[in-house]
């Protein structure tokens, strides 16, 4: 914290202040920083006590969760990336297969310390301004720097059942029962996720945390864990590989670097098959523009990137999938079921105003289309933006946005942010989230 308040204090004069931070799970375009905030130091567990856990704002969920699985427990929520941070999680926004039982990850903080564009230190609790409006904000509020988060006991398996569905309707009603109930067919659920990958074959897997032992699964190794579910109907991990099942091939999207190929398998080290080690591809991809010259050589058109996560009332899902096939065409896509833990007021996190009591699914799509000579203006990425408003959904806003600022400020309640901005940051010194997230601030 020394270093953190000192680092401020360099910082120049009406200098913006950001983190100097050297990784990051943003796929969206930022502006260049010469200098930032010294957040070394800041990357580990302080304490676990029963189920509370004192952890500083930059550990990373794979740091957090191996320490507290030595307690037999886990955070509430774990998104499914292992280098996202705790903070970063609060911030903005994660998601995993709990979030039907325990709503988003900010919603098992009991208290945090953030620091604000003033420079202050300021320790919050649900129910301040500051508290309400921090998911979401992505840094345009302060940084959590210490959090108090609530750990769930869990035991060392995770049994899991795939079930198969002819349409996104049959999907949808069940996952409604399952929310209601947190059991299939007398069977307890305690994680729910599911891929679609094509409109005749969608999966939920049901997850069961169990201590009974018995063989379990590596997907790890040469197998991938989103094709096993077309092909068994029962699977059994440990939790820490249930954790992070996703991570070795970033879901499916390993299979762009070859990732997914046997003898490339093989070849590719285990240690390297992690969400963060694709990434840094990514950005070279990006900073090189290797994918637009190959296509180019190949005659392709010009692709566009749709890198996307919303949250769709589940009423609305078969819909929003069977538009999104014809206009976007893009497949497989995750689904996640969602609903918030908070239910003391209809939108109790108005920066991301979802309705308390409502189910939501996250539906996260992750590739690039074929577009042509439009790619440029991102015409699908305008659409899904307009068509999740029209549902009644919002989306993430880790990738790239392209709202108007009336229709940004209407859908985030840019008004409400604006004065607990005010109130903490009077000085301006933290970039605006309109400016952060479509300005590329």
């Amino acid at each position: 914290m020394a270093r953190l308040t000192r680092s401020y204090a360099a910082l120049s004069e009406g200098a913006p202040v950001r983190l100097a931070k050297p990784t990051s799970n943003l796929f969206r375009a930022r502006g260049a920083t010469t200098s930032g905030l010294d957040v070394s130091g800041l990357d580990g567990v302080i304490e676990v006590d029963g189920d509370i856990a004192e952890v500083q704002g930059m550990c990373t969920y794979e740091h957090l969760v191996e320490v507290t699985l030595q307690h037999d427990r886990i955070p509430y929520v774990v998104p499914q990336l292992r280098t996202i941070t705790l903070g970063g999680a609060v911030t903005g926004l994660g998601i995993e297969s709990t979030s039907f039982r325990h709503g988003l990850p900010h919603e098992s903080v009991l208290e945090m310390d953030v620091l604000t564009g003033s420079g202050e230190v300021v320790t919050t609790k649900p129910g301040d301004d500051l508290f309400d409006a921090f998911p979401n904000s992505y840094g345009s509020l302060g940084y959590a720097t210490r959090l108090r988060i609530e750990l769930e006991r869990v035991p060392p398996y995770v049994a899991l059942r795939h079930v198969r569905f002819p349409d996104a309707a049959s999907l949808a009603a069940a996952v409604v029962r399952i929310t209601d109930e947190r059991a299939w067919e007398g069977e307890t659920v305690d994680g729910l996720d599911g891929v679609a990958f094509a409109p005749d074959e969608l999966y939920l897997t049901l997850a069961r945390w169990t201590d009974e032992p018995g063989p379990t699964s590596d997907y790890t190794r040469r197998q991938v864990f989103y094709r096993s579910l077309q092909h068994r109907s029962t699977d059994r991990l440990t939790m820490h590989d249930y954790l992070w099942r996703w991570d070795t091939d970033w879901f499916w999207c390993s299979r762009a670097f070859g990732a997914q190929h046997p003898v490339v398998r093989r070849l590719w080290p285990r240690r390297l098959r992690r969400s963060d080690v694709y990434w840094r591809l990514v950005a070279l991809d990006r900073r090189f523009g290797i994918g637009d010259r190959l296509d180019r050589r190949a005659g392709r058109p010009q692709g566009e990137r749709v890198v996307q996560d919303v949250e769709v009332p589940v009423d609305r899902l078969p819909e929003f999938l069977a538009w999104f096939d014809a206009e976007v065409g893009m497949r497989p896509v995750w689904l996640c079921p969602l609903r918030l833990r908070r239910t003391d007021s209809e939108r109790p996190w108005p920066t991301y105003p979802l309705t308390a009591g409502t189910t939501y699914v996250n539906v996260g799509f992750w590739g690039s289309v074929a577009v042509g000579p439009d790619a440029p203006d991102a015409p699908r990425n305008r659409a899904i933006e307009a068509k999740v408003a029209e549902l009644g959904g919002h989306k993430s806003l880790y990738s790239e946005a392209f709202y108007e600022r009336a229709d940004f400020d209407r859908l985030y309640d840019g008004a409400n942010l604006a004065r607990v901005r005010s109130l903490h940051d009077p000085d301006g010194r933290m970039t605006d989230l309109f400016d952060k997230v479509v300005g590329g601030r």
